[in-house]
């Protein structure tokens, strides 16, 4: 792009409108969709994370990026696909059973998806076998199971024993988290992983496939 500026300030401001413009016009001048989300869409959700970090962001600036970001990634999404572009990773997420909150969840959703990983969104209220299901079906590297109610938290470490009875724990790395969850309840149930907001687990997905796959490298299994 001769300016690659605007994408990333439309995303930054949570423009969703602007953002969506910029796109489909770097796109009509033949712009190839994965520059536009490696230089400028992912960078932008990068320093909006920094600035939230640094409590110059809250979580209404968070909910507005993610959705200019995702809204502009929706326009994209077939070219990645059509030029063949690999994901930085493939998750599936979801809330676990008897828990019907999913905004925190829809933002770690939409952040991993701005990062460039391939999300596979399960929902709310979404019980072990579902999980398990959608492990079988999608082969992703990453399970992030969310629970916003203390009540809850049980169907994390059922969850976790669904996955050993169905002989899928060890093809999957398993993150959790949500408001009542805590790193020590994360490493109780055998979890891979905590975080204790939406960036940092994008940050954790990141390291999560990292160590996967230079553990198949070296190995040839996980």
């Amino acid at each position: 792009m001769a300016d690659p500026g605007p994408l990333y300030r439309a995303i930054l401001k949570g423009d969703e409108k602007s953002a969506v413009a910029i796109t489909g016009e770097a796109i009509a001048r033949g712009v190839p969709a994965a520059d536009l989300v490696t230089e400028h869409m992912i960078p932008a959700m990068d320093e909006v994370g920094r600035r939230f970090e640094c409590q110059q962001y809250f979580v209404p600036e968070l909910l507005l990026a993610g959705r200019a970001m995702k809204s502009a990634l929706n326009l994209l999404r077939p070219l990645l696909v059509g030029a063949g572009a690999e994901p930085a990773g493939t998750v599936v997420i979801g809330t676990v059973q008897g828990d019907l909150h999913d905004i925190g969840k829809n933002l770690v959703a939409a952040l991993l998806e701005g990062a460039g990983f391939a999300v596979h969104d399960l929902g709310v209220d979404v019980p072990p076998a579902r999980f398990v299901a959608a492990i079988q079906r999608y082969s992703p590297e990453i399970l992030a199971l969310s629970a916003l109610l203390t009540v809850t938290m049980p169907a994390m470490k059922s969850t976790m024993e669904a996955l050993g009875r169905e002989s899928v724990r060890n093809s999957v790395k398993v993150m959790v988290g949500g408001a009542p969850v805590t790193r020590e309840y994360a490493e109780r149930i055998g979890a891979d992983g905590y975080s204790e907001n939406a960036f940092g687990a994008v940050r954790l997905a990141r390291t999560l496939v990292e160590s996967t796959r230079a553990a198949i490298q070296r190995t040839g299994h996980l």
